[in-house]
């Protein structure tokens, strides 16, 4: 599997064997720029300048958590464990956010 983030403000999900496009997320409202896969890959993080952190499910295609920020997103990246996402912003700022609670 494959994640794309785009200037269109949606993150596709490619089967890559296939060659097709298996889920478009559309939750953000402005440009993704990152996108990062949990260690064991069930879950995808998004980041946008919508200043919103996503968590998705890989296999659904479903939103499982979101975040606001205070700046917008640029980059995002998970913690060896898979329970932690960091995530920084345009404005600056450095978020941890735990996905435990």
């Amino acid at each position: 599997m494959l994640a794309s983030a785009s200037f269109d403000s949606t993150v596709r999900l490619w089967d890559v064997e296939r060659g097709v496009c298996i889920h478009t997320l559309t939750k953000h409202q402005e440009p993704v720029y990152s996108v990062a896969f949990s260690p064991d890959g069930k879950y995808l993080a998004s980041g946008s300048f919508d200043k919103c952190v996503h968590i998705w499910n890989t296999q659904s295609g479903t939103l499982v958590h979101s975040y606001r920020g205070t700046g917008g997103i640029f980059e995002v990246c998970w913690n060896a464990r898979g329970d932690k996402v960091g995530a920084s912003a345009s404005d600056g700022s450095v978020c941890v956010l735990d996905l435990r609670k």
